[in-house]
């Protein structure tokens, strides 16, 4: 059996782990009075996947290398981080020996219980995680979270891949029938329904988020129906775009830009914008505001107007027409008038879902539920 490149970071944690609390609570305590006085702020940064995966953990990278720019702040990270309790030793070095006192645990299931927990440890380090939802007054006061409305750029890819597409069939790959991912799904089939009211999405769940065969498989299965778009939401959407490319369809991408990995028929992708709500952070923490004294909120979310999504320029095999219904869309989208989901609005086992006369705006709570699959979708929540 092989061994893991990490194993050997793994024991040095857990020797790291049997630190006494105390020691370990005036440690961080000293670590930031000290940052504070000379304005340097640590930070680190975990990836669940490699950093150069061109999707989820690429992002989250690619933001890191953004706050360079910054010289009084000085970061550390770690890829390939699995979600168990390896975690929590990851965060407990990175405090320790790195000297952090600002951690941003950027994979879903972190959150609970490892982030959680280890907050509870360390009460003066801050802890932003990516996609969680604070509970005020259950989780600790030094845990925060962020999220960005990705639909909006989903929305977007299908507003051009509704005006491409010449077979009215369009393919989202994904992982699992979540909310965020529903969401995602659905937003893009509402794009390209709102140029193209003939499109239907067709939607395979490979069951987890790097499933690299089954991604292909589904990939290739839906160039063999006539499908001519491809999009999807996995953590690294390389072999979906690249298989796209290979078979001659038109793709969109997600989470970060994969234009270089489709030069022919790359449309546009929805990205998020870590850089600049990580740099947002750091100036906060800078000028003394901190999730403990209020000055920085728990629960922070955004979209393109907020700066925390954008779209990839339009690609080469996007056409004018195309381009100019993109750039409509972006254009509400950045002035906060397009409401994705409106009614009347049905499901597509025909339940209402928006009722008629209703909007719900990205911050609705009945968005952060979503269970179901709109009209034009075929496919199953349950597959």
């Amino acid at each position: 059996m092989s061994q893991s490149p990490f194993r050997h970071l793994y024991t040095r944690r857990q020797i790291i782990r049997t630190s006494a609390a105390a020691a370990a609570l005036t440690l961080t305590s000293q670590l930031w009075r000290a940052q504070a006085q000379n304005k340097e702020i640590t930070i680190g940064f975990i990836y669940v996947g490699p950093k150069d995966d061109f999707g989820w953990n690429q992002a989250h990278a690619e933001a890191n290398v953004g706050l360079s720019g910054l010289d009084w702040v000085k970061t550390v990270e770690e890829e390939s981080v699995p979600e168990t309790v390896a975690v929590e030793e990851s965060m407990r070095a990175m405090i320790e020996q790195d000297g952090a006192t600002v951690i941003f645990p950027t994979s879903f299931g972190y959150y609970d219980p490892h982030v959680l927990k280890v907050a509870r440890e360390y009460p003066e380090v801050q802890f932003f995680h990516a996609g969680g939802l604070y509970i005020e007054g259950v989780h600790p006061e030094n845990v925060g979270t962020y999220f960005g409305y990705l639909d909006e750029g989903h929305y977007i890819n299908g507003v051009l891949a509704g005006s491409m597409t010449k077979s009215n069939r369009l393919g989202f790959i994904a992982a699992k029938p979540i909310p965020l991912v529903l969401r995602n799904i659905n937003s893009f089939t509402l794009g390209a329904k709102s140029v193209n009211p003939d499109i239907s999405t067709q939607v395979i769940f490979t069951g987890d988020w790097a499933l690299p065969v089954k991604e292909a498989e589904a990939a290739n299965s839906m160039a063999d129906q006539g499908i001519d778009v491809l999009t999807c939401h996995v953590d690294s959407p390389k072999i979906v775009i690249e298989t796209a490319e290979r078979r001659g369809l038109m793709s969109c991408g997600h989470n970060t830009s994969q234009a270089a990995l489709a030069p022919n028929g790359y449309l546009t992708g929805a990205e998020y914008d870590w850089t600049s709500v990580y740099t947002q952070f750091a100036e906060d923490i800078q000028a003394g505001k901190t999730l403990m004294n209020g000055g920085i909120p728990h629960l922070i979310r955004g979209g393109i107007k907020e700066k925390f999504i954008k779209v990839s320029p339009w690609g080469s095999a996007a056409s004018e027409e195309a381009k100019k219904a993109g750039e409509e869309a972006l254009a509400q989208l950045q002035a906060g008038s397009l409401v994705i989901y409106k009614g009347p609005l049905k499901d597509n086992t025909g339940k209402e879902v928006v009722p008629a006369g209703a909007e719900y705006g990205q911050r609705a709570i009945e968005l952060e539920s979503m269970d179901y699959l709109v009209e034009g979708v075929i496919g199953s929540t349950s597959s």
